[in-house]
């Protein structure tokens, strides 16, 4: 994955020899990540798990990655201080935190990516996901994010040994 020339926060993804548009932080690609800053982070992450919403995006289970359906009651926790910083949590939650299901779609399909998960560390950012993108792929905010047609294709090619690796 690399930034699109004169706009840093969409892309490129390379799967094979097969190229497709996507969508990058508002930040841009930063290595020095911190929390809030909005940057991709520069860097190799590997995709841990996934989650998705079968009513949504019925395909979210063709794929190695392992997979769970997102409820109403899932969130991620996105405070620096909280013990369950970068984690799922069941909410209600009493912290901060982003709720997995949304109405805009993004996380139809939403995989994990290793980014400040062990070790964790407080402040260098949390939620950082391969996503599905809004029209005309307007930044994230810090995730990568492509089409559900793009997303569709892709799934049955990836599993948990998947490396997402984001350049300059």
């Amino acid at each position: 994955m690399r930034a699109r020339p004169g706009n840093p926060a969409q892309g490129f993804l390379q799967a094979g020899k097969t190229v497709f548009p996507c969508a990058l932080g508002r930040g841009g690609i930063l290595a020095n990540k911190h929390e809030g800053d909005g940057a991709t982070p520069l860097a190799s992450m590997r995709i841990l798990s996934g989650y998705f919403r079968n009513d949504h995006f019925p395909g979210g289970r063709r794929t190695r990655v392992p997979m769970a359906p997102i409820g109403p009651d899932l969130g991620w926790c996105e405070v620096p201080d909280d013990r369950n910083y970068n984690r799922p949590v069941k909410i209600p939650y009493g912290a901060s935190h982003e709720r997995m299901r949304r109405d805009d779609r993004l996380y139809d399909v939403c995989l994990v990516l290793d980014w400040n998960i062990a070790p964790r560390r407080r402040g260098r950012g949390s939620a950082i996901f391969f996503h599905l993108a809004r029209p005309g792929f307007t930044p994230t905010q810090g995730c990568v994010a492509v089409t559900a047609r793009t997303m569709a294709r892709l799934l049955p090619l990836l599993s948990d040994r998947t490396v997402v690796k984001v350049v300059r």
